[in-house]
């Protein structure tokens, strides 16, 4: 498949099928960098989403306690992780969280954002300015729609592999 701007395109294949998303520097250039960053290292493979909120929410990308392949998973942990690399500083914006919307995740301190991740199910605005948008699913949110729903979540499903479109 041919994207309009690989370099700016995340290809997920997940345990419901393939989801590609358009990533936004325009917005948020430094988690654009640290999420691309760490898909060209194959950090968010086999990792799961370790909370999904029917109406709201799915959310991955801890890349230290979510990783279901044996080496490190621990459903008791998983979403208390991130990286190895330092928390980014915010990059807030006017983007709005509606349907396949991605932003990162974080802690209360707003420059607390790492590697975790969510792509929004269905409105989310109450969320704008203070999380950071970085990207949007463009293909595939059919699959995320089919994600199993928990906190946490029992069995839950997975990024298989997630690279960047130019990679592939």
């Amino acid at each position: 498949m041919t994207y309009e701007n690989p370099e700016d395109t995340l290809v997920l294949e997940t345990t419901k099928g393939k989801v590609v998303i358009k990533l936004r520097p325009d917005l948020a250039p430094n988690h654009v960098a640290r999420i691309k960053e760490l898909a060209r290292e194959g950090a968010y493979d086999n990792v799961v989403f370790h909370r999904v909120i029917d109406g709201f929410m799915a959310q991955t990308g801890d890349v230290k306690f979510g990783k279901k392949d044996g080496s490190s998973f621990d459903p008791r942990r998983a979403g208390m992780g991130g990286s190895d690399k330092p928390n980014l500083k915010a990059e807030f914006n006017t983007a709005n969280h509606g349907r396949g919307v991605c932003s990162m995740a974080r802690a209360q301190s707003p420059d607390s954002a790492n590697s975790q991740f969510f792509i929004c199910f269905d409105d989310a605005s109450f969320l704008n300015r203070q999380y950071t948008v970085w990207g949007e699913v463009i293909e595939g949110m059919e699959n995320v729609d089919q994600i199993k729903r928990g906190e946490p979540v029992s069995d839950p499903d997975s990024i298989v592999s997630m690279r960047v479109a130019a990679d592939l």
